[in-house]
This record gives C-alpha cells, structure tokens and sequence, in this order.
C-alpha cells in the first residue's frame, strides 16, 4: 500500500501533460490527498475497532484501487483531486497504519511490541524500496498511465492479506487494562499535555515526509537530473528507512522513545542543512537520500508505542488516527506549499530552511513528554 502511494509522486509530470492541469493543480491534489487520508483515519481507527480488521482493510484496499484507476481520467483540477484527492486516499486512511499497528499491539507482548512496529514500519519501507525504482522503469519505457495499473493489479493481490490478518485477530481474547469506554478515552487523551505534544510533533512530520514523498523529483529536476535519478532516491529513501525502522524497534524497547524522537528531529534539521550547503550532483542527491530514508518514517514506531504505553491496546487505533491527522494536516501543507514556494521562487531553499526550522520545533515540544502509563496516574491520584 505505502510503496504504491509514494511512488505516485513520479507520474506528476506525466498528469502535468494535460492541457487543462499545471504544477500547482497538481500538488494540490497531492496535499489535498494528505489531508483527506489524515481526517479519515480516526474514523478507520473506530471502524476497525468496531467491526474488525480484515473488513476495513479491505474496504481501503478497494477504494484505493478505484480512486487510483481513475487518476488517468482525470483531465482537469476538480476530477484529479477527487480520484487522487479524494477516493484513494480515503482507501489509504482506511487501509492504513492506525488499523495495523493497533492489531499488532494486541498481538504481540508488551516488551516486544516496540521491536514489532520497527519491522511493521520496514515493512512498508521496503514496498517503496521495490516499488519506486519499478515505477521509474515502467513509466520510462511504457508511460506513467500503465503504471497506475500496474499498480491497481498488484493492489489487488495484496488484498488476501487482509483476511489472514483478521483469522489471527479472532483468535486474539486476551483481556486489555484498560476498561474505558472509547469517549472517556478521548476525553482523557484530550487533556493530556503528553499526548499533546505528542501529535503537535507528528504535525511537523508529515509536513516533512509529503513535500519529500511529492516534490523530491522536482527537487532533483531543479538539480539538472533524470527522472530516472528520481526513482532511484526515493528507493534509496525506502531501502535506509527498512534500517531505521529497525533500529528505531531495537533502540525503543531498550531505551526512551521520547529521547528517540528528540535525538531523530534534531537530525531531519541538521540533515536538511547538509543538503544546503552541498553541491547539488548526483553523489549528494544519493547520500541525501539515505540520510533523510534513515530518519523518514522512523519516528513512527515510537510515537505509536508511546501511545500505547500511555493508553494501552483497546482504542490505540484511534488515538494513533488522531494522531497521523495532525501528521497528515502537517502533510496537506507540506505538499502544498513545496509547490506553492517553487511556483513563486523558482526553487525549494525557502521551504527547506522552514522545514529545518520546524524539525527544531518539533524536537524541543518532546522535552516534557512524561513516557508512563495514564490510566496508572489517574488511578494514583
């Protein structure tokens, strides 16, 4: 699912051909996909909780397919940002990682559970590792429109995995500590400073990943490279976040998730930086790369598990989709304002010193994070 989505990015100038669509048309369909697939992903968290995981995966699964089949057909702003935008990016909502981690959570023990959302994360790190520099195959010798295609059949062979995760939920009674209802959950989460602070920084995430996930190939074209170049960074993306992913699981069920945050920020900024002041060849795109897959979506298993610890296991799918909202609405502007800024300056410097800056933000608001149990407090006191 992730890989698929991630290499969207490189159709951007294929779609671009219309007559009727430019760049910006564009990149608000992209930012517009961010924030659709962020507000729908309580309400996946809630579906899943209600009525089982195999059910909403495939219910996401099909949307995705249907949403990405139309992208060829969509021939003006409104019709792309309701393919793209809109249906398949609500099947990306439904079908994504608050359902999975939250599975993952009630299957497997708390002192493994971080080590287990690591492999979950690498998981999708390695579809874009695989998918990225296929789809700049494809798009290259047979055009972007057999590309999305290609990637509704293979959509639609994952589908079974839905099913075979559900046969395993079932199974699964163990009881969970926490014994509240799903709105005095939300209530409690609401009003804890913690949990705050931990979707505000997921914010700056997404506002980091989608302008990577969407104008990464605009950045590198502005470099003077191929798109062929393009497919190979955010392969190079997928193939170091697999190993940070890891070493995010290993470090987090060792050591704090919230100096793990901290410490992984602290390096988008200082790794953005780097890429400022180098020189902007072939050699510096591929080690920028690797430096940005290292920290991309690692900061994922951690604010999952510190979710988790503070909230327990029933209604972790929707306090994580809670959370990847502010992580998506942070995406929205990202993706929209990478092509607003390029649009009005000619190139990604303004953004990328905002990004940094945020990066920084987003590392300091970790600092009073308490990394313990609510539900225990609230007893306590």
């Amino acid at each position: 699912m992730f890989g698929g989505r991630s290499s969207l990015s490189l159709t951007i100038e294929g779609i671009g051909q219309s007559d009727h669509l430019n760049y910006l048309h564009i990149s608000f369909a992209f930012a517009l996909g961010q924030l659709v697939t962020g507000v729908i992903a309580p309400f996946s968290g809630m579906l899943a909780d209600k009525y089982g995981t195999g059910k909403t995966l495939v219910l996401g699964v099909i949307l995705t397919i249907l949403g990405s089949f139309l992208i060829p057909l969509s021939l003006n702003p409104i019709t792309l940002s309701v393919s793209l935008g809109i249906i398949s990016s609500i099947g990306i909502g439904i079908a994504g990682l608050p359902v999975i981690l939250a599975s993952v959570n009630k299957l497997i023990e708390p002192q493994k559970v971080g080590m287990a959302f690591g492999l979950v994360n690498a998981g999708q790190s390695f579809g874009q590792l695989v998918i990225a520099p296929l789809a700049g195959f494809i798009i290259l010798k047979f055009g972007w429109i057999n590309f999305i295609y290609f990637l509704c059949l293979l959509l639609l062979i994952i589908m079974p995995c839905s099913f075979i995760l559900r046969s395993r939920l079932e199974g699964n009674d163990e009881p969970d500590l926490n014994e509240l209802g799903l709105r005095e959950t939300l209530s409690i989460a609401f009003k804890t400073p913690s949990y705050i602070y931990l979707v505000s920084g997921f914010f700056v995430c997404g506002f980091h990943v989608a302008f990577i996930a969407t104008h990464m190939p605009g950045v590198i074209a502005v470099c003077g490279l191929s798109s062929v170049v393009s497919g190979w960074s955010l392969g190079l993306i997928g193939l170091f976040n697999i190993i940070g992913s890891i070493f995010a699981g290993w470090y987090i069920s060792q050591r704090s998730m919230r100096y793990f945050l901290i410490y992984t920020y602290l390096s988008r900024s200082v790794i953005v930086f780097l890429f400022l002041l180098s020189p902007k060849d072939l050699l510096s795109i591929l080690f920028f790369s690797a430096a940005l897959g290292f920290t991309f979506f690692s900061v994922i298993p951690a604010t999952a598990g510190l979710i988790g610890k503070m909230f327990g296991a029933n209604f972790m799918a929707t306090l994580f989709g809670f959370a990847l909202f502010s992580h998506q609405l942070g995406g929205f502007l990202g993706a929209y304002f990478g092509g607003y800024f390029f649009t009005l300056t000619g190139d990604y410097t303004v953004f990328w010193l905002l990004d940094a800056g945020l990066a920084i933000f987003a590392a300091l608001i970790h600092l009073p994070i308490r990394e313990r149990r609510v539900f225990e407090q609230i007893q306590t006191i």
